[in-house]
Order: C-alpha cells, then sequence, then structure tokens
C-alpha cells in the first residue's frame, strides 16, 4: 500500500468525507501489525500512530459502522492516549475496509474533538458507507496492480534469463532501428559494446558484408518487412565467423513497428555448405566425363556394324539425357528449386526448347525430386527422340506442345505434336516403348495414354504428385 500514500483520490475522499459530517478530522486507516498508517488524511499532521492506540483496530472487525458519541466516557478508549492527549479525539466514526478475500484492512474514520451525543444521521452514515466502497475498490485495484505489476517483473526476470542463457544473440529495437535491448551474449561474444543504431554495427560486420546487409535492412525497415542475411561478425578473439541475422517487425506499419532479432552462429555450417558445394561441382564434373567415356565407348563398339549401331545410337542418346539431367539437378540450390518445367527446358533444349515458336511449355508448376528426375529424363527424351525421328519435331513446320496441370494428388502432362507427319501407332512394341510404359508404370508409379492421330502424336502422363517430389 506505500504507493498509495499522498494518493490525490484518497486524499479527495477524505476531505469530503470530513465536509460530509462536518468534522474537523478525517482519515483513510490502513492497520498494520504494530501501527496504524493513514493513506490520506484531514485536519491531522500525523501520518501513523502506535497499533495500540488505534480505533480503527476496533472499528474494522465490527462489520458495521462504528459510532463512539463521546470517547471519555467509553470503557475502552477513555484512557487512550488520543483522548487524553492532542488531537483529544471525543467522537469517532469508522466504516470497516474489507478486502476482496474478506480481510479487514482499516477504516474510512471521521473524528471530532467535540463529543456528539446525536452522532450522525442516516444520510451521512450512508453517505460514508458508499465512500468507503470507493476506498475498497481503489485499495483492490491497487492490490491486483502491484500483483500484476510482481507477476509481470517475474516474468520478465525468466525471459531475461532464457535469453541471457541461450547460445544466440538476442535484440530488439524501437521503430527506425533505434536498439534499445541485447542479451549478455553480445558482450561475451563480440566483446564490444552494444549497438544504439544501425551505423554502430559497423564495428561488428565484416566491411566487405556492412553496406551489403545494411542496405537490406534499411529496407525491410522502410516496408515493415521480415529480414534474414547472412554475414560475417566480428568476436572478441578478432575472428570472424558466418553469422544469420534474422529480424521480424511486431505490426506491419513502419513508423511504430518494434522489432526483434537474433544472430545465429552458421560458421561450421556455412564452411561445410561451401566444401559441399566444391564437391558438387567436383562431382558433376567426374559424372560429366564420365558419361562422355561411357558415349564415346559405345561408339567405338558399335562402329562397322550397322545393328549394333542403330542400338548404340539409341543408347548414347539415352546416356546424353540422362547427362543434361544430371546437370540441371546439380545447378538447383535446394529441392524447391528443382521444378518441373525447369527440368523439360533442360531436356528439350536440343530439339529447339528455347524457340517459342517450336517447343512451347505451359501450365502449372511442381516440385521434382533427386529420385523422380532420372526416370523423368528417360520418358521425355524417348518421347522427344522419337518426334525428332518420325513425329512433328522432324519437320521445320512441326510444333510441340507440353502442358502441365495439377490437382491435389496427381500431375498431368500432355504432350501434343502438330505439323509434322501423320501420326501412325507402330506395329509392333519396341525397345524405347517398353521402356517408356516401364518407366512411367513402375518407377514413377503412373500413367500414360497415346493417341496416333492425323495431326500428330498426343500422349498424356499422369503421375502421382508425392511420387514425383521423391
Amino acid at each position: 500500500m506505500d504507493t498509495l500514500d499522498g494518493d490525490e483520490e484518497l486524499a479527495r475522499t477524505a476531505a469530503f468525507a470530513a465536509k460530509l459530517c462536518a468534522a474537523p478530522i478525517a482519515l483513510v486507516s490502513i492497520v498494520e501489525k504494530d501501527r496504524q498508517r493513514f493513506l490520506a488524511r484531514t485536519g491531522l499532521e500525523d501520518t501513523e500512530t502506535p497499533r495500540e492506540w488505534s480505533f480503527c483496530a476496533h472499528a474494522m472487525i465490527g462489520g458495521t459502522a462504528t459510532i463512539i458519541r463521546d470517547a471519555r466516557e467509553h470503557p475502552t478508549f477513555s484512557d487512550n492516549p488520543l483522548v487524553t492527549g492532542a488531537p483529544h479525539v471525543r467522537f469517532y466514526a469508522g466504516i470497516p475496509l474489507i478486502s476482496s478475500e474478506g480481510a479487514p484492512l482499516g477504516t474510512l474514520c471521521v473524528i471530532d474533538t467535540d463529543a456528539r451525543p446525536e452522532g450522525l444521521d442516516a444520510f451521512q452514515i450512508e453517505g460514508l458507507e458508499v465512500l468507503a466502497m470507493a476506498v475498497r475498490r481503489r485499495l483492490d485495484a491497487h492490490r491486483e496492480f502491484g500483483r500484476a505489476s510482481e507477476e509481470i517483473e517475474e516474468s520478465t526476470g525468466r525471459v531475461k534469463f532464457v535469453l541471457d542463457s541461450m547460445p544466440d544473440i538476442a535484440w530488439s529495437s524501437a521503430a527506425g532501428g533505434v536498439f534499445d535491448y541485447f542479451n549478455a551474449r553480445w558482450e561475451e561474444i563480440t566483446g564490444l559494446s552494444r549497438p544504439k543504431s544501425v551505423d554502430d554495427w559497423r564495428e561488428a560486420i565484416h566491411p566487405d558484408d556492412y553496406d551489403r546487409t545494411s542496405e537490406k535492412f534499411a529496407e525491410a525497415l522502410r516496408n515493415a518487412e521480415m529480414f534474414e542475411d547472412e554475414w560475417r561478425m566480428l568476436h572478441a578473439d578478432g575472428s570472424y565467423r558466418w553469422t544469420l541475422s534474422r529480424a521480424i517487425p511486431s505490426t506491419g506499419d513502419p513508423k511504430t513497428a518494434r522489432w526483434f532479432g537474433t544472430l545465429t552462429d552458421i560458421d561450421d555450417a556455412h564452411r561445410m555448405s561451401e566444401e559441399r558445394e566444391l564437391l558438387a561441382g567436383e562431382l558433376a564434373h567426374r559424372i560429366k566425363n564420365i558419361f562422355s567415356v561411357v558415349i564415346g565407348l559405345i561408339s567405338l563398339r558399335s562402329r562397322g556394324d550397322e545393328v549394333l549401331k542403330v542400338f548404340g545410337d539409341v543408347l548414347a542418346e539415352n546416356i546424353r539425357a540422362l547427362s543434361r539431367a544430371q546437370e540441371y539437378a546439380l545447378r538447383v540450390e535446394n529441392p524447391a528449386d528443382s521444378d518441373l518445367h525447369g527440368l523439360l527446358a533442360a531436356l528439350m533444349e536440343p530439339y529447339g526448347a528455347g524457340n517459342q515458336d517450336t517447343i512451347v511449355i505451359t501450365g502449372d508448376h511442381a516440385v521434382v525430386g533427386a529420385r523422380a528426375t532420372t526416370p523423368l529424363a528417360l520418358v521425355f527424351h524417348e518421347l522427344a527422340t522419337n518426334s525428332a525421328k518420325y513425329g512433328a519435331l522432324s519437320v521445320r513446320e512441326g510444333r510441340l506442345s507440353v502442358s502441365i496441370k495439377r490437382s491435389e494428388t496427381d500431375i498431368a502432362i500432355g504432350w501434343v505434336e502438330t505439323g509434322g507427319p501423320q501420326a501412325v501407332a507402330p506395329d509392333r512394341t519396341g525397345f524405347g516403348s517398353r521402356l517408356l510404359m516401364a518407366t512411367i508404370n513402375n518407377q514413377l508409379g503412373g500413367s500414360i495414354e497415346q493417341d496416333w492421330r492425323d495431326e500428330g502424336l498426343t500422349v498424356l502422363i499422369t503421375l502421382p504428385t508425392a511420387r514425383l517430389a521423391e
């Protein structure tokens, strides 16, 4: 209750109680273990008295108004120091102040230095009760606020402990990038003073990274959009380590948004990623060389034998298709970047995919996983090879349209040839056709429908979305 000492609302309540009852003294009294303390007072200089002198200690446990018309004649208070000495209490009227839990706290009371045989009239007593009710609400609100403040302080302490214990650096800033909080990890890791502005970060960020990342963060501040970047941070031992910097705004309004961010050490992962990229590049180079060697061996072994040459040419073209698919797969940065559009464009490039008039690929986008890339390459290489030999891609006027339609469970790929020779169904199923069917049905779990029309071949391939993404 300490912070209620001198409370203006309680002071006005005490003053009004004195006017209501035409009394020279009015008090809001809180009775404690060894004393009674006056949170508000009118007509009295003392701020407290000993509990054993307290009229209020008796009045607060009565449950109703306590009226003492002449304290000199009262058996309990006749020899009370407040009666025999200053302020010479004669008349006392107190209304108990009871907490919401039912505990007596003190009273709202009025005091007169003259006895009042008539006491207070009903209007005055009712008025004191109304005023006492307002005081109780004020005290309860203050106690609730105190409990809430304590809980907030405890919660803040727990959050601070967690933030200081985490391995990452955590920070916050006001709108516009005015930094107002860093956890203990900042000093431990960097050995630097805490930045207050964006420019203060220059000391902690590698000179080659500062301009780029500060411009990126400034853009995030202007638009109140999530920020993420990687840069090298100076450590207390003088080394630089790669760091993942993330920040999110509290609102979408750049003028009012607070920012909350973290700095995570990713140096080991970053160096491993660089090593993987080098390894992937070396692997791609070696695989490309292996494909070239295999194609060369096939050409060498089939030379001079027309039967073997036909088979060898087909096999060599299949390996070239696999090589293109492999190059495409190694170019993408992560699985989400491996898109069916991109794979088909890479496979169709030798047949004129770069020419919009010859081959057009349209429709929905779909993720292609690493396991599906190779069988898909064989399927579309077979279709493109047949089209280049016998279908639309065998003549200058021929056109090929590839469409992709995605549903919740399947991907439908349409292959439509126009402008070429009349499509004729083969008399027998060759090696390529059997390979096509086996790949789609067995490896990809899909189905294929082929229609040989006068205007050209039409193929519909349906693949499960989940299988394609593997």
